[in-house]
């Protein structure tokens, strides 16, 4: 089954894309695409490899969403993802920052391993290419906000 894969230029710097999207997750994760759903959830992705994605709620409370396996910054980030399901059903995210010139960067996603979820890959494939696209939309959003000053 073909991975996904989406591009997408932003108005920063590779190194503040990196940063934005690892150890600033918490800023633009929506709360609508986690675990537990609630807008008090602290999201965090855990540096370097062997790092933990997960969720907290205030009372301690978490739920694993993934294990970082790549940490090359500010250029690459890659990670086994399973939000909201067992590790054995885990696929592979990696994500791209590509200087494009100054203060512009490109974001490459592509995420497979569908086929370790034999019936299933269909339907859990479809529900991560939709999840991706209000992702995306997330992350610039939160780019063109906290990096607002850089581009005037």
């Amino acid at each position: 089954m073909e991975p996904l894969t989406f591009s997408f230029e932003v108005a920063c710097s590779q190194k503040k894309a990196f940063e934005l999207w690892t150890n600033q997750i918490k800023i633009w994760w929506p709360t609508d695409h986690t675990v537990s759903g609630r807008k008090d959830v602290t999201v965090i992705l855990e540096s370097g490899v062997g790092g933990r994605i997960f969720e907290r709620t205030p009372e301690g409370e978490e739920h694993d969403w993934g294990e970082v396996t790549a940490w090359e910054p500010p250029q690459r980030l890659s990670y086994l993802w399973h939000i909201g399901s067992d590790r054995s059903d885990a696929t592979t995210v990696t994500i791209r920052f590509v200087p494009k010139g100054i203060g512009e960067t490109i974001v490459q996603i592509e995420h497979d391993g569908w086929e370790r979820l034999g019936s299933r890959a269909e339907e859990r494939r479809n529900r991560n290419s939709a999840g991706w696209q209000s992702l995306v939309t997330y992350y610039m959003t939160a780019i063109s906000t906290t990096f607002k000053e850089e581009q005037l």
